[in-house]
């Protein structure tokens, strides 16, 4: 299959990136992009650790084929932090002990932000359930959640 030129927005930078429209945009934004944020956990949607925005909403990049994204606009874990100011979930996270070994922790991150988009105050069970959809084998999800908690207290 030939590669075609793709354009999008990257974390707010217009970019063509010449790849087959077949590949993931996980392969794409590690690879071509050298955005080694998203991390690829599973391979197959179920973790949730390659998770960015796709016009606002939360995909897992690992099932998403690059062409989806021709004229898209697309956030990354990288795309999260306004200059050298963390995200104040990325910075719970950090306080409160929310990443141990790291593979996680960009798309339990996303999945937070998407929740807080949509419910600023979440309950811990709707935190539970926001973020569902992704696994972490480290920390028993409690300081995950608690770094949610404290987001909210921000």
């Amino acid at each position: 299959m030939k590669k075609v030129d793709i354009f999008f927005t990257i974390n707010g930078v217009k970019k063509t990136v010449s790849a087959h429209p077949m590949k993931r945009l996980l392969d794409l934004l590690r690879e071509e992009l050298e955005l080694t944020g998203t991390k690829e956990g599973c391979g197959e949607g179920e973790c949730g650790a390659c998770s960015v925005f796709v016009e606002g909403k939360l995909v897992n990049s690992c099932l998403i084929p690059s062409l989806q994204v021709q004229g898209c606009e697309v956030k990354t874990i990288e795309g999260v932090a306004d200059g050298e100011q963390l995200h104040r979930v990325q910075e719970s996270f950090l306080k409160e002990g929310g990443a141990q070994c790291g593979i996680c922790t960009p798309g339990m991150i996303m999945a937070a932000i998407a929740l807080l988009e949509e419910n600023s105050e979440p309950s811990y069970e709707e935190i539970q359930e926001g973020l569902a959809g992704n696994l972490c084998r480290c920390t028993g999800y409690t300081k995950i959640f608690t770094s949610v908690v404290k987001a909210c207290q921000k």
